[in-house]
């Protein structure tokens, strides 16, 4: 059965017929054509799919899409500035080195700015604590913890930014 869902994604509305079984991950990689948002495991094991649903981090690889008809859904392309500025997070991650691969890096991306949101004086136990949701198979999460830490510092500051 054919559902036809408004969304606004990025900062744009969009409109999207999709089967009621279609997974947020798949309308947003497959339909809307934005790839940042990883998948993984299918199993909400790995984090790679973490987005932002009415400014809240899900894993999109489990949430069925229909759920999400009406909501307000951030990416990891939504986060940097129209002209290319990054996001105070991804300038952390950037800086510090906090990825490899990167494969896991939106996910882990998109976990730690809401981890902004809820906590965001968060000590390192409270940053691996709240990551311990998302998996990287490259580091050993030493500069994850890192770039975490400087961007819930720069997001408090107004965010010190850096230019791709």
């Amino acid at each position: 059965m054919a559902l036809t869902l408004n969304m606004t994604v990025n900062g744009k509305a969009r409109k999207v017929t999709v089967e009621s079984n279609a997974l947020l991950s798949d309308v947003l990689r497959v339909n809307l054509g934005l790839t940042g948002t990883h998948v993984g495991c299918d199993t909400s094991q790995c984090g790679a799919c973490t987005v932002h649903v009415d400014g809240v981090s899900v894993k999109s690889c489990t949430m069925l899409a229909a759920q999400a008809d009406g909501a307000t859904i951030t990416t990891i392309e939504g986060l940097a500035a129209p002209d290319g500025t990054l996001h105070p997070m991804q300038a952390a991650f950037k800086e510090h080195h906090g990825l490899q691969c990167g494969f896991c890096t939106p996910g882990m991306v998109m976990s730690a700015v809401d981890l902004a949101r809820c906590e965001p004086n968060a000590s390192e136990e409270q940053i691996r604590e709240w990551l311990e949701g998302n998996i990287c198979r490259c580091t050993g999460y030493h500069n994850i913890v890192k770039a975490v830490k400087t961007g819930l510092t720069d997001m408090q500051s107004g965010g010190k930014v850096a230019a791709e």
